[in-house]
């Protein structure tokens, strides 16, 4: 959370120098955000991130050298960058590099044609440390991916994954359930008759549980588990 005098500090990953500069107009354009600085590739974007204590990376996929999946896994596994939050900045590709970079530890993923309020929008929520895209949307795009036969990880770590939902509770179980349904605290709360409290603590506890950093990453671990199958129309 920002207040007056805290500012989200957010940095630049893209090797289009045109691109980052907009974004940085953009950003600095708001009062309760700044850009700290600018990386022309992923190696560079982990080593600026911890030595500008960035909030908030908006990540090129798609970049030479360490691209930004890999760069998005370094961080997420870096226990001091552990604060540090990636939005994925795609054209929004039904691919196995945006699946990836949800398990990678990213917050989400944007379109690059997205308008401006969107991706200022996108850096306060993941910045807040919620899921950047409704999970609606998420679910959408991996129940497509897998419906298409798309595998994303080999075989064993599948069933590592399915052994981790062994650990739930029933009630995190059905609360997992609601949130690959793409369902807010609030109506999971009123469909199991708890608090919106008491979702937020399920919620919590299932992410420490199966290693997520958000409600994005929850909902492709309920569909490759096998927990929700998908569904495309």
């Amino acid at each position: 959370m920002t207040t007056a005098t805290t500012r989200i500090r957010v940095l630049l990953a893209d090797d289009q120098a045109l691109l980052r500069s907009a974004f940085r107009v953009l950003v600095d354009s708001e009062p309760d955000m700044e850009v700290v600085g600018e990386a022309a590739d992923g190696a560079e974007a982990v080593e600026l991130a911890r030595a500008l204590r960035a909030d908030v990376v908006l990540m090129d996929i798609r970049m030479p050298g360490t691209d930004g999946l890999a760069a998005t896994r370094m961080i997420s596994e870096d226990p001091e960058l552990s604060a540090v939050r990636v939005v994925m900045l795609t054209t929004f590709e039904v691919d196995e590099y945006v699946v990836q970079s949800l398990r990678a530890g990213a917050s989400g993923f944007l379109g690059k044609g997205a308008e401006p309020d969107e991706l200022l929008n996108a850096i306060r929520i993941a910045a807040a440390g919620e899921a950047l895209l409704s999970p609606v949307a998420t679910k959408g795009l991996i129940a497509k991916f897998l419906a298409q036969g798309g595998t994303s990880e080999d075989d064993e770590a599948a069933a590592a994954r399915t052994e981790r939902l062994s650990a739930l509770t029933v009630r995190e179980r059905e609360v997992l359930v609601q949130v690959a349904g793409g369902h807010s605290n609030d109506e999971i709360a009123e469909q199991l008759v708890v608090s919106p409290l008491t979702v937020k603590t399920h919620v919590n506890r299932a992410m420490a549980k199966l290693g997520a950093r958000d409600r994005a990453q929850l909902v492709v671990i309920a569909y490759e588990s096998g927990l929700v199958r998908p569904r495309v129309e």
